[in-house]
């Protein structure tokens, strides 16, 4: 997501993960298993007598996974049919845009040079993906009609069950209620950032030649997924193994971002995820952030036990981006490295 700010620095591209992305493709995993299975939570169960179940189910899935899948979230069924709506039919609108834009340029002559030839290389530096962005100030697609106000009404369901979520990890880690949005405020001094990001994954017909999208951990906070359906290829590396996200009808996928991490002192991890291309199906993907503004000061909470020790820095979050944008598909411990030095 763009946040504004002065020009940012490009970054360079490394796949920490190529080899082993080659041997996953050449194995044609699809799948680890269904005992790999990323965890879907009911959220309505809160409310009930097996409140202390789910916080448990919660806390799993931010420690051991990163990511977890709510379901009974409160956002009505019948809004999500017309997000599904509006998205899809906003990207048949664009799609002779993509036909055109510079990924789908590369990948067709990067075929006619190489054709099938063995020493083809990937084109690790652009990622199979049409996207925009939604943010509270900037200018939204005109089309359709009702995209406009079913987005907005979307996008403030997904920022209240943002804060949901958020108000679950402070109980979980023994937080004050509010602690994660106060130190994303800077306690109620600036606006967090909020941002949607709509992408679409076309077919595309060298699977072996470009990713959907390149495997990183997120920047920011709390990530809120409304993913396709039907079409997959959303992995997350576990335990040295990339695993599907299974998609799992009207599910809302959280996943905690790098400065989850830094607040939980380590105890919630941000993970690395990636979008596979396919051959058939264009995915449909819209990932809500929740995000510190760029003046809050990030550094490790404190709970009841406060004797541990500090694993991360303080620092700015806008200082944190500044060095995100230029190594966002890298290792993420040489980014607080580099904050720390700031």
């Amino acid at each position: 997501l763009q946040y504004k700010r002065s020009h940012l620095a490009p970054f360079h591209f490394i796949d920490p993960f190529e080899k082993q992305y080659r041997s996953i493709r050449n194995q044609s995993i699809i799948s680890a298993s269904l005992e790999m299975a990323i965890p879907v939570i009911d959220f309505s169960k809160l409310e009930g007598k097996e409140r202390g179940e789910t916080l448990a189910r919660i806390a799993n899935g931010c420690e051991d996974w990163g990511f977890f899948q709510l379901v009974n979230h409160g956002i009505p069924v019948e809004l999500l049919e017309r997000v599904k709506k509006v998205c899809s039919e906003c990207y048949r609108l664009r799609a002779e845009g993509f036909k055109t834009s510079k990924t789908v340029q590369l990948l067709n002559k990067l075929v006619e040079e190489k054709g099938n030839a063995a020493d083809a290389k990937r084109l690790d530096n652009v990622d199979w993906e049409d996207v925009f962005l939604l943010q509270d100030d900037n200018e939204w697609p005109a089309n359709p009609p009702e995209f406009r106000e079913t987005m907005k009404e979307y996008r403030e369901e997904l920022r209240k069950l943002a804060e949901k979520v958020m108000e679950v990890m402070d109980e979980n880690l023994g937080f004050e209620k509010g602690s994660i949005k106060n130190a994303f405020s800077g306690n109620g001094e600036h606006q967090p950032f909020f941002g949607t990001k709509v992408s679409h994954y076309p077919p595309c017909p060298r699977l072996d030649l470009v990713n959907g999208l390149r495997a990183h951990t997120d920047a920011g906070g709390v990530i809120l997924l409304f993913q396709d359906d039907q079409v997959g290829g959303l992995q997350i590396l576990k335990d040295g193994q990339w695993i599907d996200v299974q998609p799992v009808a009207n599910a809302i996928v959280i996943n905690t971002g790098d400065q989850i991490e830094v607040l939980s002192n380590g105890r919630y991890k941000s993970v690395w995820h990636r979008v596979l291309t396919t051959s058939d199906g264009n995915r449909r993907s819209i990932a809500s952030f929740y995000n510190p503004s760029l003046k809050a000061t990030i550094a490790p909470g404190t709970n009841k036990d406060d004797s541990a020790t500090t694993l991360y820095p303080k620092y700015a979050f806008g200082d944190y981006m500044d060095v995100y944008v230029k190594q966002k598909f890298l290792a993420k411990e040489p980014r607080f490295a580099a904050v720390r030095a700031v």
